[in-house]
């Protein structure tokens, strides 16, 4: 039955997406295909928004590529009754005739909750929902030691509405705007490393992804001592500003510090004019992948290696199995983090050198 719906009929489409920049970036061949399959609808977001946030952090990406249209507010993890009534009512009047379920897996008793929930804001129709195993699962390695992505665990669960072209370029294209490469040039263009540089990140929300101040340190001195011509630009959130200027500080050559004085978007122009990024698991490592940069990516075991690795083959991820590996833990007590800890600063550099 769902096969004989004529796509372009429908006219109103709500997505189910949550997370932040990195998040968004993964789905972005599932927003691209929704675009497409439902050409004249309407499509409209349930997310979260940060506390005190006027705009969700899935708007700092898609914002102007037109793949969606608005967004209703999730209040995450609440289990206020009139709270979920209000949203319920508010989705309800709205009347999409269509849910594409892109959620993290969180379990198919949860996956079965949501569902029941969509179901009585009065969608008749939903896509994607992870009722099995293998759609909550991200499958194993076939030959080449990695794990399936998650954005292709995710093009699965949307399989019904055709191929989400995972592995072509323009799927991730994050399609800049001539006013934000405009807004981005205003801070290079009189910058002396503008010709030449590195993007770096020292940013990450998980302790268990963060190789340490040290560690960036004592890179940016080793590495930059004997390639003192490139420059460095430092990108990242407002608070991650001080952090970066203290370890910019090691760089041999031209340091720009612009954590906080760009959007995301805008920070992908810069991204893209890099010769290469480097930076942990991060939004800004997926968001430099997506325009094309190479990346030398250190990475913790807190998931199976393949997982969120950046989208392209030519990238250098920096992996190290410990038995604890996949233990998607933010905070690692026991073992003081050894996965990422291990990863040395002359690994680090030899990877920079080979790319």
């Amino acid at each position: 039955a769902w096969m004989k719906i004529n796509y372009r009929d429908i006219k109103k489409v709500l997505i189910y997406r949550l997370g932040s920049i990195g998040d968004t970036v993964v789905a972005l061949p599932c927003f691209k295909l929704i675009a497409r399959v439902f050409p004249n609808a309407k499509r409209r977001v349930l997310t979260n928004f940060p506390n005190g946030a006027k705009v969700a952090p899935l708007d700092t990406i898609l914002g102007p590529m037109n793949l969606v249209h608005g967004y209703f507010r999730y209040p995450i993890k609440t289990r206020n009754p009139s709270t979920l009534y209000r949203l319920a009512r508010e989705i309800r009047a709205w009347g999409p005739e269509v849910l594409v379920y892109l959620a993290a897996p969180r379990g198919i008793i949860k996956a079965v909750r949501d569902a029941l929930f969509f179901k009585a804001c009065g969608i008749p129709k939903l896509v994607g929902v992870p009722w099995y195993k293998d759609l909550q699962n991200i499958r194993p390695p076939q030959g080449n030691g990695l794990w399936e992505s998650e954005a292709s665990r995710l093009t699965r669960c949307l399989s019904v509405l055709g191929d989400a072209r995972l592995n072509d370029p323009s799927s991730w294209s994050l399609d800049l705007t001539e006013n934000e490469r405009n807004n981005a040039n205003v801070f290079l263009k009189d910058w002396q490393g503008q010709n030449a540089f590195v993007c770096a990140s020292i940013g990450t929300k998980a302790d268990t992804k963060d190789w340490g101040r040290e560690n960036w340190k004592s890179l940016f001195a080793e590495w930059s001592r004997p390639h003192d011509d490139p420059g460095l630009v430092m990108v990242g959130s407002a608070d991650e500003a001080s952090l970066s200027e203290e370890i910019a500080k090691k760089w041999h050559g031209p340091v720009l510090n612009l954590c906080g004085k760009l959007t995301p978007r805008e920070t992908g122009v810069v991204m893209e004019k890099a010769a290469l990024f480097i930076g942990h698991d991060s939004g800004p490592m997926h968001l430099a992948a997506a325009v094309g940069t190479p990346c030398v990516a250190i990475f913790s075991a807190r998931n199976k290696p393949g997982e969120w690795y950046p989208f392209g083959n030519q990238h250098r991820v920096l992996y190290h199995q410990t038995p604890c590996y996949g233990c998607k833990l933010v905070v690692c007590e026991r073992y003081d983090k050894m996965c990422i800890r291990s990863i040395t600063v002359d690994e680090v550099c030899a990877a920079l050198n080979e790319m």
